[in-house]
């Protein structure tokens, strides 16, 4: 039997995990620093949570469910204490790329993160169609990449992200570089930041006089239609009035140079930002 220790066991991603590790067979052990954690911890998965020096000793994986703007510290006190040949895993590839892990040759990084149940679906039960999050009834894709480590370890590290994110559709392998292409580049800097201004400018409507949920309905319905033509759900085509607002409308909201996000050392930038 595997065995899994579980740092940060009682944050809200935390008890995410632990509610489906719970449905595999592997052996997991529950660490939680914090009182309101270890409330939460008992009181929505159901486990009392231990301290670390029980939870790594001799387990096969830990597994790192704490913020990005302390992965470092908690790395630097755990790595040192794990058995050679333990698995690390890491569920965003911001402290990996920015260097915040410590430097040991004998271990296993890990690094895997989720896609997230994708807006096109048609999923049979409710409780599928109200999970946008993912890991608890809406299959997501996920993104895995082995940092260091034996190439025998990445079956191992797939297993628990499918596990950690299930139910899982697809698994995607990637590297820690690309993977910050992914994410903060594309999901944060660009489609947040961008999404961010499709509200904005939905609010301006509003505020030269569209109702709230006349403007809500006819940009939600025009994102559905225009975003299945665009990433490739249905065959369409836009409208000659359409694509001329689109030749149009890009130069005006996009810088030129917009591109440059992805660039290795504005990714590296952001990283910083983020840890």
């Amino acid at each position: 039997m595997t065995t899994v220790a579980l740092f940060g066991a009682g944050g809200k991603m935390g008890v995410r995990l632990s509610l489906n590790l719970a449905k595999t067979d592997f052996d997991v052990r529950h660490v939680e620093v914090s009182a309101p954690g270890i409330a939460r911890l008992k009181a929505e998965a159901g486990v009392e949570a231990v301290t670390a020096d029980v939870a790594i000793a001799g387990a096969d994986v830990v597994i790192l469910a704490v913020p990005d703007t302390v992965i470092g510290k908690v790395a630097a006190q755990v790595v040192p204490a794990l058995d050679a040949g333990t698995m690390v895993v890491i569920l965003d590839a911001a402290a990996p790329f920015a260097g915040h892990l410590p430097e040991r040759a004998d271990i296993t990084y890990f690094v895997t993160h989720p896609c997230h149940p994708p807006i096109f679906h048609n999923e049979a039960s409710e409780a599928a169609r109200l999970d946008h999050f993912g890991g608890v009834a809406a299959p997501q894709g996920v993104v895995n990449a082995l940092m260091q480590g034996p190439e025998a370890h990445y079956a191992l590290g797939e297993s628990i992200a499918k596990a950690i994110y299930a139910p899982v559709a697809r698994s995607y392998r990637v590297s820690v570089d690309q993977m910050a292409l992914l994410e903060p580049g594309l999901s944060e800097t660009v489609c947040a930041s961008l999404l961010v201004v499709m509200r904005q400018a939905m609010d301006e409507v509003v505020a030269r006089g569209v109702s709230y949920d006349c403007a809500r309905d006819f940009l939600l319905g025009h994102m559905n239609i225009l975003g299945a033509v665009i990433f490739d759900e249905i065959e369409g085509q836009f409208s000659d009035a359409c694509n001329k607002a689109i030749e149009f409308g890009v130069p005006m909201l996009m810088r030129d140079d917009w591109k440059r996000v992805f660039e290795p050392q504005e990714i590296a930038d952001s990283i910083k930002r983020i840890t």
